[in-house]
């Protein structure tokens, strides 16, 4: 464990991220142990440096203790967790900062851009802990955006009006201002209802653009959607998606899709037995991203009926028995099966 005071002391982050520098660090994924600890001296030193000192829990958190002159407490917040700071309920002066995105992120640069990456970071951080979130929406009616976010991030005290999607993921209005994501799980603050803000946020997320690429392979294909911070959260409005963006009305059979990251949307329109090798594709490119993308959000595939209900597209795994088809994508598979 690395305290306050030993903050960039190489031996002691060493020893807190393992002995095996070329593996694969499990909490800071995709880096290496060296490249993580090479990651957290550097948010170290960015954080003190930011009048934020802070030791390093071993395990993906910095645990900062704001200095009272520079960061004066302030009341209430509505901080997504893109940034990953939470309040530690143990510690009044206490906050934890995830690193897990800052890791992923630096990993698509080049080396001698981390130091750049990580001060704009902290800057970031430390600019939202000094001013507090952004101010309240001037117009929430145009500025709201249905979000997707993971429950287990979220305080479940805070969670009593909002969906969830798919197990693990909920749905909630967010605004999004000068790259930070700011969630409403009271809408109250907006003078809103639940109802009246989740319509608002709908409506604004159907008025988004896609930038659509496909992914090819032996045949089959598979939409590959980007473009935003709300791109994974467009599975919200998916008739919008097909509709608008894939040119795709009313698809017979529904189609496969996934939300692996914040800035990714996956969509294969089901149209034969394709959909077997379709769903390996899907399983693939959501995993790989869900592992190493900044915003992961799930790394599963769901199948998405002409109804608009979604199901698993996998049986998970249980004792003695391995992971298979769904049993709602099993039996698509034997209706396609008899019409070929």
């Amino acid at each position: 464990m690395i305290t306050d005071n030993d903050s960039t002391h190489d031996e002691s982050t060493e020893r807190a991220l393992g002995n095996h520098p070329a593996a694969p660090h499990r909490a800071l994924s995709p880096l290496t142990n060296a490249e993580a600890a090479h990651l957290v001296r550097l948010s170290l030193e960015a954080a003190a440096e930011r009048s934020l000192p802070a030791g390093y829990d071993g395990i993906a958190n910095l645990r900062l203790h704001p200095t009272s002159t520079a960061f004066p407490t302030s009341g209430g917040t509505g901080l997504a967790a893109d940034l990953g700071v939470a309040s530690d309920p143990d510690e009044a002066v206490s906050m934890v900062a995830g690193l897990s995105n800052l890791a992923r992120i630096v990993a698509g640069e080049r080396r001698d851009r981390w130091p750049q990456v990580v001060g704009e970071h902290f800057d970031q951080l430390a600019s939202t802990l000094r001013h507090g979130p952004p101010p309240l929406p001037a117009d929430p009616r145009r500025e709201l955006y249905q979000r997707l976010t993971p429950s287990n991030l979220v305080q479940t005290s805070w969670t009593s009006h909002a969906p969830e999607f798919v197990p693990g993921l909920l749905s909630v209005p967010a605004t999004y201002t000068d790259g930070t994501i700011t969630m409403y799980f009271d809408p109250s603050d907006l003078g809103m209802t639940w109802t009246e803000a989740e319509q608002a946020g709908l409506h604004n997320l159907r008025g988004l653009t896609d930038t659509v690429e496909y992914a090819e392979h032996d045949g089959t294909t598979v939409a590959v959607l980007s473009g935003s911070v709300f791109t994974a959260s467009r599975a919200l409005v998916l008739d919008t998606v097909l509709r608008e963006s894939l040119r795709v009305e009313n698809p017979q059979y529904g189609v496969l899709a996934a939300m692996p990251v914040r800035g990714l949307l996956l969509v294969h329109v089901i149209t034969s037995l394709r959909v077997i090798p379709a769903l390996g594709m899907m399983l693939n490119l959501a995993g790989r991203a869900h592992a190493t993308e900044p915003g992961p959000l799930s790394p599963w595939v769901y199948l998405v009926t002409p109804e608009g209900r979604w199901h698993p597209a996998i049986r998970q795994p249980e004792e003695g028995r391995p992971p298979g088809l769904s049993p709602a994508l099993l039996a698509l598979a034997h209706q396609l099966g008899r019409l070929e």
